[in-house]
C-alpha cells in the first residue's frame, strides 16, 4: 500500500462563488478535495495537510519558500512515497520549478489544479487530483523532480508553462513535450528530464529581483529606477537570441558595476539565447556588460533561479558559474 500526503494550498480548485463577494473566493480544505474524488484509489492512502491557503496569484517567494521547505520534511517521513500540491493555476509553474529547484528528496511531487472551481458542475478538480495521487504514488517519477499533472498530461517543471487563460488543458511544455500521462490510474511515463535537479539549497528566497519586459523602442528607465528603488537583480525579458532597445547595453553596465546582476532572458517561447548580435544593445554588448544569458529559461524562471542565487549570497563570478550551471 502506498502513502501519498496532499498538500492544499488554495487556489481555483479550491474555490467556490461568493455570491456576496461577487468574485470567486478560496476556502475549501484539503479533506473537502479529496472528499470531492469520483473514483477510488486503489493501493493508495492519503493523509491531508492544509496549507497557508491562497489564490496562486497572492502567493510571494517568503511562502514558496516555506512550502519547500515543507515538502522536504514531508518526504523525510519513511511512510511518505510521494507528495501532491493542490495550487492555483496562475503561478503554478513558478512554484512546480521552484519545488524542481529547491527539494531535496527524490520522492515524486505532483503539482495540480483546476481551471473550472469547485461549485462548476463540470469541475476538472477531482479528476486531476485523482491522477495527481495516482502519479505521486508511482515509482517511475522518482528522481525527476517536480511536475505538473493537469488534464492527464505530466510536464516537468523546468519547460511546463500556462499557455491558456481558462481552457481546462492550459498547461504545455512548449518546445519539450510532456513526460508521459496518467490513462484511468495508470501512470505512463515516457521521457525523463535532460536537466538534473539543482537540489539548491538557500536559506531565503531574495524578492528583490525585478522582471522587466522589453518593446519595441523600451529605454532603461525601469532598469535604473528599479535598482534605485532597492531591486539586487534584474532579469530582462528581451528579444531573440537575448537583444534590447538602445541604452539597456550601458543601463547593464551601470547596474553590475553597482553589484546589481541583470539576467537576460529571451521572450521567444522556444530556443536559447546566445551572444550573437553586436553594437549598441544586442546580446554581444550586454554580455560584454556584464550580462548573464539564462539559456532556455523563461524570464519567469530565470527570476526564481536569480532570487535562489542571491538568497545564497552569491554574488559576482560564483554567481555567474551558479546560474550557467542551472541555464
Amino acid at each position: 500500500m502506498k502513502h501519498v500526503t496532499l498538500i492544499a494550498t488554495g487556489g481555483t480548485i479550491a474555490s467556490s462563488a461568493d455570491t456576496a463577494a461577487g468574485a470567486v473566493n478560496a476556502g475549501l480544505s484539503g479533506e473537502t478535495l479529496l472528499a470531492s474524488l469520483h473514483e477510488p484509489l486503489a493501493g493508495i492512502t492519503v493523509s491531508v495537510e492544509n496549507f497557508e491557503a491562497a489564490g496562486s496569484y497572492a502567493l510571494d517567494l517568503a511562502t514558496l519558500h516555506r512550502l519547500c521547505r515543507h515538502i522536504d520534511a514531508v518526504l523525510a517521513r519513511d511512510d511518505v512515497d510521494g507528495v501532491v500540491v493542490t495550487h492555483g493555476t496562475d503561478t503554478m509553474e513558478e512554484s512546480a520549478f521552484l519545488a524542481w529547484l529547491l527539494v531535496r528528496s527524490d520522492k515524486p511531487v505532483v503539482f495540480t489544479g483546476a481551471q473550472r472551481h469547485a461549485g462548476q458542475p463540470d469541475t476538472d478538480g477531482p479528476r486531476n487530483i485523482h491522477d495527481a495521487l495516482c502519479a505521486a504514488a508511482c515509482a517511475q517519477l522518482r528522481g525527476i523532480g517536480a511536475v505538473i499533472l493537469f488534464e492527464g498530461d505530466l510536464h516537468g517543471a523546468r519547460y511546463v508553462t500556462k499557455a491558456h487563460t481558462s481552457r481546462v488543458d492550459t498547461f504545455r511544455s512548449v518546445g519539450h513535450g510532456k513526460l508521459g500521462e496518467v490513462d484511468h490510474g495508470e501512470v505512463h511515463l515516457y521521457a525523463r528530464p535532460a536537466h538534473p535537479r539543482p537540489g539548491l539549497d538557500t536559506p531565503a528566497l531574495d524578492p528583490e529581483v525585478e522582471l522587466i519586459a522589453l518593446g519595441l523602442g523600451s529605454t532603461p528607465r525601469l532598469m535604473r529606477l528599479a535598482a534605485g528603488a532597492g531591486a539586487r537583480g534584474i532579469v530582462l525579458s528581451a528579444f531573440g537570441r537575448g537583444n534590447a532597445p538602445k541604452g539597456f547595453g550601458a543601463a547593464t553596465a551601470e547596474l553590475v558595476a553597482a553589484g546589481c546582476p541583470v539576467v537576460v532572458a529571451s521572450r521567444c517561447h522556444e530556443g536559447r539565447t546566445r551572444a550573437i548580435y553586436g553594437k549598441d544593445s544586442g546580446g554581444v554588448t550586454l554580455v560584454e556588460s556584464g550580462a548573464l544569458l539564462a539559456g532556455d529559461l523563461s524570464a519567469i524562471k530565470a527570476r526564481l533561479v536569480l532570487s535562489a542565487l542571491l538568497g545564497q549570497g552569491l554574488q559576482g563570478a560564483a554567481l555567474a558559474e551558479a546560474f550557467a550551471a542551472v541555464a
